[in-house]
């Protein structure tokens, strides 16, 4: 903005403790200021924002009403957390967002007090705050665990997995379901925050609880008819009625942007002696900034952007996005086959199926923040003679590791997994960095494993994984945009287990696996100013690996060195493996398997990420030089030519 905002509450407010006395009028301002903090901040650093706005009343209720850091309060996911970290210790930082030593984008352990838990990854929350009641049960402690979850993750799985384990305990636990997409609920108001006040109060469940003793006393028929009456009553008032199932004391629908009503229910809840309680806050993504209103999936995380105007600064791509590669190559296959269909875990932007979604309404399933049900749902379609397509991140996938193995692998099901975000991803960290898909996948019997090089190549290997039906098949890429090369005008299958030769050389090879092969070409080029004549291959499978490549290259060149965008155990110890299990070490051969660092890397600009990871072209040079002085000493101590 070119104005600096006024924020005259706001700069009071350095903790939560010093707006705990402030008046309703106060927090209300408060809130108003916090909005406002936010919007700025996000526009100088990007970020997720519709989220964030979302929850800014509900942030300032809670730090008011609970004493954090004491009580421990758990954002799910971390996309609503931004606000939290403006009223806890954080807001002169709060411009460092997602930047190299700056704020994470996402709650982290070591950065404040104030996040007890780190979260990334959705659906968490309810476990970890079950987690910390028991301890604080445990060790005799008496202080409240608030765990808000919202943003979609109330339609994962192990969301109502810790639901139902902590109904059937005793421990007290507050769960704030952050309802802004009305998926659940309609539009509250004056009745619904009534009844919310009245539901969560002592003399309600005083009265509830008298009830309950009273109906102990019929017989047995009409005891169970007497709790039912009252649960379903309740239920069709309030919409509570699964999770009064599993075992919580339902308090809402509420509206979340309304402090008058949010505070009396909250204090209800904190004063409260004993059981798990679920307050349904209905809120809306992007609340008080009308672009983010708008467009709500558009604002849910954003490049800078123009406050005024709200329009993103968008970067003039040099070639299309792998995304984009990767949906219309796909569309072109679904016209030629009926069979092939995409599934998406709630990531229909994210994966470009949003595009096949517009051509194919009938072929594309968003199920919602599900992964473990996807995987185990493209499996069953796969059973039908369908072709599904399963379009995933990375680091997404880690959490359906078991349905790949035990629903897809070892039935030998032809599922096809796109995965997305491959690699190292910027400004998200080590959350969302993909880094191990290669190692987890490559482990398995049946599996297909590829990496694109380049955009041209990611065509390819989507023809190709429509064309086999042999088995599952997985493809790789990265985020952001090709390196620029020529595209085909469709794509074309591969033979399966077959890599390429990219350049020819005599004394160094360099065998890439995936994206770092634009960096391999450049360290063969300064190879090559040195005298050191330098083949660079593309593997483009790491499993089944191209066996006749690799013994090529092991008997004609003096160094090895294996290059990718993963963690060790990948690509490189495939190729260690064959190597030593076919003699092909025992005859002096170098060989340097270059890999990601065994660190989990920080958000930072990409090219910084790559120079920690030692990926970048200098550090495969490096490498080639330090290996063969060290082959020339070894030789030279031992009298034998080079």
């Amino acid at each position: 903005m070119t104005d600096k905002i006024k924020t005259p509450l706001l700069d009071q407010v350095k903790y939560p403790a010093d707006m705990r006395h402030f008046t309703m009028d106060q927090l209300i301002q408060l809130a108003d200021e916090l909005r406002q903090e936010t919007i700025d901040a996000v526009s100088v650093t990007g970020g997720h924002l519709g989220a964030g706005l979302g929850v800014v009343e509900l942030t300032v209720a809670i730090h008011h009403v609970f004493n954090t850091p004491d009580d421990r309060l758990i954002w799910d996911v971390g996309h609503q957390c931004y606000p939290h970290k403006i009223l806890t210790g954080r807001r002169d930082r709060i411009r460092t967002l997602r930047q190299a030593d700056g704020l994470s984008g996402f709650t982290k352990r070591s950065e404040s007090e104030y996040d007890p838990f780190g979260a990334a990854h959705s659906s968490t929350s309810i476990s970890a705050g079950l987690g910390m009641a028991v301890g604080r049960d445990l060790l005799g402690r008496q202080n409240n665990v608030i765990s808000v979850i919202g943003d979609g993750s109330m339609s994962a799985g192990m969301a109502y997995e810790a639901m139902n384990n902590a109904g059937a305990m005793d421990s007290r636990q507050i769960v704030i379901l952050n309802d802004n997409d009305m998926s659940i609920a309609p539009p509250v108001g004056a009745m619904s925050a009534y009844l919310s006040r009245l539901l969560s109060g002592r003399s309600y469940r005083s009265l509830r609880d008298l009830m309950k003793q009273i109906a102990s006393k019929l017989p047995d028929p009409l005891e169970r008819t007497a709790k039912r009456a009252e649960e379903f009553a309740r239920g069709m008032v309030t919409g509570g009625t699964l999770f009064e199932e599993l075992g919580f004391f339902y308090v809402g629908p509420i509206d979340g942007h309304n402090l008058e009503h949010l505070i009396p229910v909250l204090k209800n809840a904190r004063d409260t002696e004993n059981g798990p309680i679920l307050i349904h806050c209905v809120t809306q993504k992007g609340k008080g900034y009308p672009p983010a209103e708008a467009a709500a999936d558009k604002y849910h995380g954003v490049s800078k952007f123009d406050v005024v105007t709200g329009a993103q600064a968008k970067a003039t791509p040099n070639a299309p996005s792998y995304t984009k590669v990767f949906a219309e190559s796909l569309i072109a296959e679904a016209r030629e086959d009926r069979n092939i269909v995409a599934v998406t875990a709630a990531m229909p932007d994210g994966t470009g199926l949003d595009k096949f979604a517009k051509e194919f309404p009938g072929r594309c399933f968003d199920v919602g923040i599900a992964e473990q049900h996807a995987v185990t749902f493209a499996a069953g379609m796969a059973t039908e003679g369908l072709k599904p397509f399963v379009a995933i991140y990375s680091t997404f996938l880690q959490r359906a590791y078991d349905q790949v193995v035990h629903d897809v692998a070892i039935q030998n099901l032809p599922v096809r997994f796109a995965i997305d975000r491959a690699g190292l991803v910027g400004a998200d960290g080590a959350t969302h960095a993909g880094s191990f898909d290669t190692t987890y996948l490559a482990t398995l019997p049946n599996m297909v494993v590829m990496a694109a090089a380049d955009e041209a190549e990611l065509k390819h290997m989507v023809a190709t994984a429509a064309a086999y039906d042999d088995g599952p098949i997985s493809f790789r890429y990265p985020r952001g945009e090709g390196v620029g090369v020529d595209m085909p005008e469709k794509g074309q299958p591969l033979e399966i287990g077959k890599g390429r030769i990219v350049k020819e050389g005599k004394k160094i090879a360099i065998l890439s696996f995936g994206t770092r092969l634009a960096e391999s070409l450049l360290a063969a080029e300064t190879l090559d100013a040195k005298g050191l004549s330098t083949t660079v291959a593309d593997a483009r499978f790491c499993k089944p690996l191209d066996e006749e490549l690799i013994r090529s290259l092991a008997e004609s060149h003096d160094l090895l060195i294996t290059v990718e965008e993963g963690a060790v155990g990948g690509f490189g110890s495939h190729v260690m493996q064959f190597l030593a299990m076919n003699g092909l070490l025992d005859n002096g051969l170098k060989v340097r398997p270059l890999c990601m660092a065994d660190l989990f890397i920080d958000q930072d600009k990409p090219e910084k990420m790559y120079d920690l990871a030692g990926l970048n072209h200098q550090q495969i040079v490096d490498t080639a030089l330090n290996a063969l002085e060290a082959k020339s000493t070894a030789s030279t101590l031992s009298a034998t030519p080079l």
